[in-house]
Protein backbone atom coordinates (compact mmCIF):
# COMPACT_ATOMS: atom_id res chain seq x y z
CA UNK A 1 0.00 0.00 0.00
CA UNK A 2 1.00 3.63 -0.41
CA UNK A 3 2.00 5.66 2.66
CA UNK A 4 -0.89 7.52 4.31
CA UNK A 5 -2.02 9.53 7.32
CA UNK A 6 -5.67 9.25 8.39
CA UNK A 7 -7.88 11.06 10.86
CA UNK A 8 -11.56 11.88 10.78
CA UNK A 9 -13.28 14.94 12.22
CA UNK A 10 -16.99 14.16 11.69
CA UNK A 11 -18.94 12.77 14.65
CA UNK A 12 -21.73 10.42 13.62
CA UNK A 13 -25.13 9.98 15.22
CA UNK A 14 -26.80 7.01 13.56
CA UNK A 15 -30.30 5.59 13.85
CA UNK A 16 -33.98 6.35 14.00
CA UNK A 17 -34.92 9.44 16.03
CA UNK A 18 -31.24 10.33 16.53
CA UNK A 19 -31.63 13.99 15.54
CA UNK A 20 -32.83 15.14 18.97
CA UNK A 21 -29.97 13.45 20.77
CA UNK A 22 -27.45 14.87 18.30
CA UNK A 23 -28.70 18.47 18.35
CA UNK A 24 -29.13 18.45 22.12
CA UNK A 25 -25.46 17.48 22.50
CA UNK A 26 -24.03 19.65 19.73
CA UNK A 27 -25.94 22.93 19.91
CA UNK A 28 -24.42 24.27 23.15
CA UNK A 29 -21.10 24.56 21.29
CA UNK A 30 -22.40 26.17 18.10
CA UNK A 31 -23.13 29.83 18.89
CA UNK A 32 -26.41 31.69 18.95
CA UNK A 33 -27.45 32.01 15.30
CA UNK A 34 -28.06 28.92 13.16
CA UNK A 35 -28.59 28.99 9.42
CA UNK A 36 -30.98 26.17 8.49
CA UNK A 37 -30.24 25.18 4.89
CA UNK A 38 -32.59 23.01 2.84
CA UNK A 39 -33.85 22.36 -0.68
CA UNK A 40 -37.18 22.82 -2.37
CA UNK A 41 -39.29 22.65 0.75
CA UNK A 42 -40.06 18.95 1.11
CA UNK A 43 -38.81 19.03 4.71
CA UNK A 44 -41.62 21.48 5.48
CA UNK A 45 -44.21 19.14 3.98
CA UNK A 46 -42.96 15.97 5.68
CA UNK A 47 -42.52 17.40 9.18
CA UNK A 48 -38.72 17.33 9.41
CA UNK A 49 -38.51 21.13 9.34
CA UNK A 50 -40.90 21.51 12.28
CA UNK A 51 -39.06 18.80 14.21
CA UNK A 52 -35.65 20.41 13.77
CA UNK A 53 -36.73 24.03 14.25
CA UNK A 54 -38.51 22.94 17.43
CA UNK A 55 -35.31 21.44 18.82
CA UNK A 56 -33.27 24.50 17.80
CA UNK A 57 -35.80 26.84 19.40
CA UNK A 58 -35.72 24.81 22.62
CA UNK A 59 -31.94 25.24 22.56
CA UNK A 60 -32.39 29.01 22.42
CA UNK A 61 -31.11 29.45 18.87
CA UNK A 62 -31.98 32.20 16.43
CA UNK A 63 -32.83 30.52 13.12
CA UNK A 64 -31.99 31.99 9.71
CA UNK A 65 -33.77 30.16 6.87
CA UNK A 66 -31.80 29.42 3.70
CA UNK A 67 -34.09 27.39 1.43
CA UNK A 68 -34.44 26.74 -2.27
CA UNK A 69 -31.14 24.93 -2.82
CA UNK A 70 -31.51 23.22 -6.19
CA UNK A 71 -30.61 19.68 -7.24
CA UNK A 72 -27.42 20.83 -8.92
CA UNK A 73 -26.51 23.78 -6.66
CA UNK A 74 -25.19 26.84 -8.46
CA UNK A 75 -22.35 29.10 -7.49
CA UNK A 76 -24.83 31.98 -7.45
CA UNK A 77 -26.74 30.11 -4.74
CA UNK A 78 -23.50 29.71 -2.78
CA UNK A 79 -22.92 33.45 -2.95
CA UNK A 80 -26.53 34.13 -1.90
CA UNK A 81 -26.07 31.92 1.16
CA UNK A 82 -22.71 33.46 2.07
CA UNK A 83 -24.19 36.96 1.88
CA UNK A 84 -27.12 35.89 4.07
CA UNK A 85 -24.74 34.32 6.59
CA UNK A 86 -22.61 37.44 6.83
CA UNK A 87 -25.59 39.80 7.11
CA UNK A 88 -27.08 37.77 9.96
CA UNK A 89 -23.84 36.98 11.79
CA UNK A 90 -24.49 33.25 11.42
CA UNK A 91 -22.44 31.12 13.79
CA UNK A 92 -23.30 27.68 12.47
CA UNK A 93 -24.92 26.09 9.40
CA UNK A 94 -27.20 23.05 9.68
CA UNK A 95 -27.75 21.42 6.27
CA UNK A 96 -30.88 19.26 6.07
CA UNK A 97 -31.47 17.46 2.78
CA UNK A 98 -29.64 15.57 0.09
CA UNK A 99 -26.08 15.86 -1.11
CA UNK A 100 -26.82 19.02 -3.05
CA UNK A 101 -28.00 20.84 0.06
CA UNK A 102 -25.00 19.65 2.05
CA UNK A 103 -22.55 20.52 -0.75
CA UNK A 104 -23.98 24.01 -1.10
CA UNK A 105 -23.87 24.55 2.66
CA UNK A 106 -20.22 23.50 2.90
CA UNK A 107 -19.29 25.97 0.16
CA UNK A 108 -21.37 28.71 1.83
CA UNK A 109 -19.55 28.04 5.09
CA UNK A 110 -16.19 28.66 3.45
CA UNK A 111 -17.24 31.62 1.29
CA UNK A 112 -18.85 33.36 4.29
CA UNK A 113 -15.43 33.58 5.96
CA UNK A 114 -13.60 34.84 2.86
CA UNK A 115 -13.17 38.33 1.44
CA UNK A 116 -12.16 36.88 -1.93
CA UNK A 117 -14.03 34.73 -4.44
CA UNK A 118 -13.90 31.04 -3.49
CA UNK A 119 -14.11 29.76 -7.09
CA UNK A 120 -11.31 31.99 -8.35
CA UNK A 121 -9.21 31.18 -5.31
CA UNK A 122 -9.42 27.43 -5.98
CA UNK A 123 -9.62 27.21 -9.77
CA UNK A 124 -7.35 30.08 -10.79
CA UNK A 125 -4.89 30.32 -7.91
CA UNK A 126 -5.04 26.72 -6.63
CA UNK A 127 -5.34 27.92 -3.04
CA UNK A 128 -7.85 26.49 -0.60
CA UNK A 129 -9.76 27.95 2.36
CA UNK A 130 -8.37 27.40 5.82
CA UNK A 131 -11.33 28.79 7.79
CA UNK A 132 -15.06 28.10 7.56
CA UNK A 133 -18.21 28.36 9.61
CA UNK A 134 -18.92 25.06 11.36
CA UNK A 135 -21.41 22.84 9.52
CA UNK A 136 -23.65 20.00 10.65
CA UNK A 137 -25.38 17.67 8.19
CA UNK A 138 -28.70 15.83 8.38
CA UNK A 139 -29.03 13.81 5.16
CA UNK A 140 -32.55 12.98 3.99
CA UNK A 141 -31.27 10.79 1.16
CA UNK A 142 -28.23 8.51 1.25
CA UNK A 143 -25.77 8.09 -1.57
CA UNK A 144 -23.57 11.11 -2.06
CA UNK A 145 -21.65 10.72 1.19
CA UNK A 146 -21.36 14.51 1.27
CA UNK A 147 -21.83 14.53 5.02
CA UNK A 148 -18.52 12.70 5.39
CA UNK A 149 -16.04 14.95 3.61
CA UNK A 150 -15.11 18.52 2.65
CA UNK A 151 -15.88 18.30 -1.07
CA UNK A 152 -18.68 20.37 -2.60
CA UNK A 153 -19.85 19.84 -6.18
CA UNK A 154 -21.10 23.17 -7.50
CA UNK A 155 -22.26 24.36 -10.94
CA UNK A 156 -20.73 27.67 -11.96
CA UNK A 157 -23.18 28.78 -14.62
CA UNK A 158 -21.02 31.75 -15.64
CA UNK A 159 -18.37 29.38 -17.02
CA UNK A 160 -20.65 26.33 -17.55
CA UNK A 161 -18.57 24.09 -15.29
CA UNK A 162 -19.84 21.68 -12.67
CA UNK A 163 -16.86 20.98 -10.47
CA UNK A 164 -15.63 20.29 -6.99
CA UNK A 165 -14.65 22.86 -4.40
CA UNK A 166 -12.69 22.08 -1.25
CA UNK A 167 -14.78 23.52 1.56
CA UNK A 168 -15.94 22.83 5.12
CA UNK A 169 -16.06 19.27 6.46
CA UNK A 170 -19.13 18.74 8.68
CA UNK A 171 -18.22 18.57 12.35
CA UNK A 172 -21.12 16.18 12.91
CA UNK A 173 -23.70 14.30 10.88
CA UNK A 174 -27.04 12.77 11.86
CA UNK A 175 -27.88 9.63 9.87
CA UNK A 176 -31.52 8.73 10.46
CA UNK A 177 -32.53 6.13 7.84
CA UNK A 178 -36.22 6.88 8.36
CA UNK A 179 -35.63 10.33 6.82
CA UNK A 180 -34.77 8.66 3.50
CA UNK A 181 -38.35 7.34 3.34
CA UNK A 182 -39.53 10.92 2.83
CA UNK A 183 -37.91 11.42 -0.60
CA UNK A 184 -39.13 10.18 -3.98
CA UNK A 185 -38.06 6.63 -4.78
CA UNK A 186 -36.41 7.76 -8.03
CA UNK A 187 -34.06 9.95 -6.00
CA UNK A 188 -33.44 7.22 -3.45
CA UNK A 189 -32.42 4.64 -6.07
CA UNK A 190 -30.32 7.15 -8.01
CA UNK A 191 -28.46 8.17 -4.86
CA UNK A 192 -27.88 4.57 -3.82
CA UNK A 193 -26.22 3.95 -7.17
CA UNK A 194 -24.03 6.99 -6.55
CA UNK A 195 -22.64 5.14 -3.50
CA UNK A 196 -21.89 2.15 -5.70
CA UNK A 197 -20.16 4.44 -8.20
CA UNK A 198 -17.98 5.90 -5.43
CA UNK A 199 -16.92 2.40 -4.46
CA UNK A 200 -16.13 1.34 -8.02
CA UNK A 201 -14.15 4.46 -8.85
CA UNK A 202 -12.03 3.99 -5.76
CA UNK A 203 -11.65 0.24 -6.35
CA UNK A 204 -10.20 0.73 -9.83
CA UNK A 205 -7.70 3.29 -8.58
CA UNK A 206 -4.01 2.66 -8.01
CA UNK A 207 -2.49 0.45 -6.81
CA UNK A 208 -4.59 -2.39 -8.21
CA UNK A 209 -2.75 -5.13 -6.36
CA UNK A 210 -4.65 -6.92 -3.56
CA UNK A 211 -4.98 -4.68 -0.50
CA UNK A 212 -7.13 -4.32 2.61
CA UNK A 213 -8.87 -1.15 1.38
CA UNK A 214 -10.17 -3.00 -1.68
CA UNK A 215 -11.17 -6.01 0.41
CA UNK A 216 -13.33 -3.72 2.55
CA UNK A 217 -14.61 -2.08 -0.62
CA UNK A 218 -15.79 -5.43 -1.99
CA UNK A 219 -17.81 -6.00 1.18
CA UNK A 220 -19.44 -2.57 0.84
CA UNK A 221 -20.26 -3.19 -2.84
CA UNK A 222 -21.88 -6.53 -1.99
CA UNK A 223 -23.92 -4.82 0.70
CA UNK A 224 -25.06 -2.05 -1.65
CA UNK A 225 -26.14 -4.51 -4.35
CA UNK A 226 -28.04 -6.66 -1.86
CA UNK A 227 -29.82 -3.75 -0.23
CA UNK A 228 -30.65 -1.90 -3.44
CA UNK A 229 -32.42 -5.07 -4.52
CA UNK A 230 -34.23 -5.20 -1.19
CA UNK A 231 -35.25 -1.55 -1.51
CA UNK A 232 -36.55 -2.14 -5.03
CA UNK A 233 -38.59 -5.09 -3.77
CA UNK A 234 -39.90 -3.08 -0.80
CA UNK A 235 -39.28 0.68 -0.89
CA UNK A 236 -40.32 0.94 2.77
CA UNK A 237 -37.74 -1.57 4.02
CA UNK A 238 -36.13 0.33 6.91
CA UNK A 239 -33.32 -2.18 7.38
CA UNK A 240 -32.31 -1.91 3.72
CA UNK A 241 -32.40 1.88 4.00
CA UNK A 242 -30.24 1.81 7.11
CA UNK A 243 -27.62 -0.41 5.45
CA UNK A 244 -27.51 1.84 2.39
CA UNK A 245 -27.15 4.93 4.56
CA UNK A 246 -24.05 3.56 6.25
CA UNK A 247 -22.76 2.24 2.89
CA UNK A 248 -22.97 5.81 1.60
CA UNK A 249 -20.95 7.10 4.53
CA UNK A 250 -18.35 4.35 4.24
CA UNK A 251 -17.90 4.99 0.52
CA UNK A 252 -16.92 8.62 1.11
CA UNK A 253 -15.37 8.88 4.58
CA UNK A 254 -11.90 8.09 3.26
CA UNK A 255 -11.52 4.56 4.59
CA UNK A 256 -11.81 2.90 1.18
CA UNK A 257 -9.31 5.40 -0.22
CA UNK A 258 -6.57 4.66 2.31
CA UNK A 259 -3.43 3.79 0.36
CA UNK A 260 -5.19 4.45 -2.97
CA UNK A 261 -5.09 7.10 -5.70
CA UNK A 262 -8.15 7.56 -7.89
CA UNK A 263 -9.47 10.15 -10.31
CA UNK A 264 -13.23 9.46 -10.39
CA UNK A 265 -13.28 9.82 -14.18
CA UNK A 266 -16.95 8.76 -14.51
CA UNK A 267 -17.88 11.49 -12.04
CA UNK A 268 -15.81 14.01 -14.02
CA UNK A 269 -17.71 13.17 -17.21
CA UNK A 270 -21.11 13.12 -15.51
CA UNK A 271 -20.48 16.44 -13.80
CA UNK A 272 -20.15 18.15 -17.16
CA UNK A 273 -23.14 16.25 -18.52
CA UNK A 274 -25.05 17.64 -15.55
CA UNK A 275 -23.71 21.14 -16.18
CA UNK A 276 -25.20 21.13 -19.68
CA UNK A 277 -28.39 19.10 -19.07
CA UNK A 278 -29.15 19.27 -15.32
CA UNK A 279 -29.71 15.51 -15.30
CA UNK A 280 -30.00 13.55 -12.05
CA UNK A 281 -26.47 12.71 -10.95
CA UNK A 282 -26.87 9.01 -10.14
CA UNK A 283 -28.82 8.39 -13.35
CA UNK A 284 -26.07 9.98 -15.42
CA UNK A 285 -23.49 7.80 -13.71
CA UNK A 286 -25.56 4.69 -14.41
CA UNK A 287 -25.62 5.48 -18.13
CA UNK A 288 -21.90 6.23 -18.42
CA UNK A 289 -20.28 3.57 -16.22
CA UNK A 290 -20.55 0.40 -18.38
CA UNK A 291 -19.39 2.13 -21.57
CA UNK A 292 -16.52 3.86 -19.77
CA UNK A 293 -15.41 0.61 -18.16
CA UNK A 294 -15.39 -1.22 -21.49
CA UNK A 295 -12.81 1.35 -22.58
CA UNK A 296 -10.79 1.05 -19.36
CA UNK A 297 -10.85 -2.73 -18.86
CA UNK A 298 -8.17 -3.57 -21.49
CA UNK A 299 -5.74 -1.35 -19.55
CA UNK A 300 -6.39 -3.16 -16.24
CA UNK A 301 -7.89 -6.57 -17.12
CA UNK A 302 -6.81 -8.33 -13.94
CA UNK A 303 -8.59 -5.84 -11.65
CA UNK A 304 -11.74 -5.81 -13.75
CA UNK A 305 -11.65 -9.61 -13.80
CA UNK A 306 -11.47 -9.66 -10.01
CA UNK A 307 -14.46 -7.28 -9.95
CA UNK A 308 -16.28 -9.76 -12.20
CA UNK A 309 -15.57 -12.83 -10.10
CA UNK A 310 -15.76 -11.34 -6.60
CA UNK A 311 -18.68 -8.94 -7.06
CA UNK A 312 -20.78 -10.59 -9.78
CA UNK A 313 -19.82 -14.26 -9.42
CA UNK A 314 -18.65 -14.63 -13.01
CA UNK A 315 -17.24 -18.10 -13.68
CA UNK A 316 -13.78 -17.66 -15.26
CA UNK A 317 -13.70 -21.20 -16.64
CA UNK A 318 -12.91 -21.20 -20.36
CA UNK A 319 -12.43 -17.42 -20.53
CA UNK A 320 -9.30 -15.35 -20.78
CA UNK A 321 -8.76 -12.48 -18.35
CA UNK A 322 -10.26 -9.77 -20.55
CA UNK A 323 -13.30 -11.91 -21.35
CA UNK A 324 -13.93 -12.34 -17.62
CA UNK A 325 -13.51 -8.60 -17.13
CA UNK A 326 -16.00 -7.74 -19.88
CA UNK A 327 -18.48 -10.29 -18.52
CA UNK A 328 -18.36 -8.44 -15.21
CA UNK A 329 -19.10 -5.14 -16.94
CA UNK A 330 -22.04 -6.81 -18.70
CA UNK A 331 -23.28 -7.92 -15.27
CA UNK A 332 -23.00 -4.32 -14.03
CA UNK A 333 -25.03 -3.13 -17.03
CA UNK A 334 -27.67 -5.78 -16.36
CA UNK A 335 -27.90 -4.75 -12.70
CA UNK A 336 -28.45 -1.13 -13.70
CA UNK A 337 -31.30 -2.24 -15.97
CA UNK A 338 -32.68 -4.58 -13.30
CA UNK A 339 -33.07 -1.80 -10.72
CA UNK A 340 -34.79 0.53 -13.16
CA UNK A 341 -32.08 3.10 -13.77
CA UNK A 342 -31.63 4.56 -17.27
CA UNK A 343 -29.19 2.88 -19.62
CA UNK A 344 -29.07 5.46 -22.44
CA UNK A 345 -28.72 9.22 -22.68
CA UNK A 346 -32.05 9.39 -24.53
CA UNK A 347 -33.68 8.18 -21.33
CA UNK A 348 -32.19 11.20 -19.54
CA UNK A 349 -33.82 13.57 -22.06
CA UNK A 350 -33.34 14.73 -25.64
CA UNK A 351 -30.77 17.39 -24.71
CA UNK A 352 -28.54 14.84 -23.01
CA UNK A 353 -28.21 12.86 -26.26
CA UNK A 354 -27.70 15.80 -28.59
CA UNK A 355 -24.37 15.58 -30.47
CA UNK A 356 -23.58 19.25 -29.97
CA UNK A 357 -24.14 18.92 -26.22
CA UNK A 358 -22.06 15.75 -26.01
CA UNK A 359 -19.20 17.43 -27.83
CA UNK A 360 -19.32 20.29 -25.34
CA UNK A 361 -19.32 17.80 -22.46
CA UNK A 362 -16.24 16.04 -23.85
CA UNK A 363 -14.45 19.29 -24.63
CA UNK A 364 -14.96 20.77 -21.14
CA UNK A 365 -14.71 17.66 -18.97
CA UNK A 366 -11.99 17.71 -16.33
CA UNK A 367 -9.42 15.18 -17.51
CA UNK A 368 -7.12 13.78 -14.84
CA UNK A 369 -4.06 11.53 -15.26
CA UNK A 370 -6.18 8.38 -15.11
CA UNK A 371 -5.70 5.38 -12.86
CA UNK A 372 -6.22 2.78 -15.58
CA UNK A 373 -5.87 4.81 -18.75
CA UNK A 374 -5.49 8.44 -19.78
CA UNK A 375 -8.61 9.39 -21.73
CA UNK A 376 -8.59 12.15 -24.33
CA UNK A 377 -11.55 14.28 -25.37
CA UNK A 378 -12.27 12.32 -28.53
CA UNK A 379 -12.49 9.06 -26.59
CA UNK A 380 -14.80 10.68 -24.03
CA UNK A 381 -17.00 11.84 -26.91
CA UNK A 382 -16.92 8.31 -28.33
CA UNK A 383 -18.00 6.86 -24.96
CA UNK A 384 -20.91 9.31 -24.83
CA UNK A 385 -21.86 8.41 -28.41
CA UNK A 386 -21.95 4.75 -27.46
CA UNK A 387 -24.65 5.35 -24.82
CA UNK A 388 -26.94 7.61 -26.87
Amino acid sequence: MRNFAFSYPTRIYFGKDSVRDALTKEMPNMGETVMLAYGGGSIKRNGIYDEITGILTEAGKTIVDFGGIMGNPTYAKVQEGAKLARENNVDFILAVGGGSTIDCSKAVASQAKLDEDLWDMEYKERRFPTDSLPVGAVPTVSGTGSEMNGGAVITNEAVNIKGGLFAATPCFAVLDPSYTLTVKFRQAISSAFDSFSHCMETYFGSPRTDNVSDDINEAIMHNIIRNIRKMVANPNDYEARSELMWDSAMAENGILKIGKVTDFQCHQIEHQLGAFTNCIHGEGLAVIHPALYRHLAPAAPEKFARFATEIWGIDPEGKDTLEVALAGIDALAQFIKEIGLPTTLHELGDTAADDETLRKVADTCNIQPGCCKQLDRDEIFQILQEVK
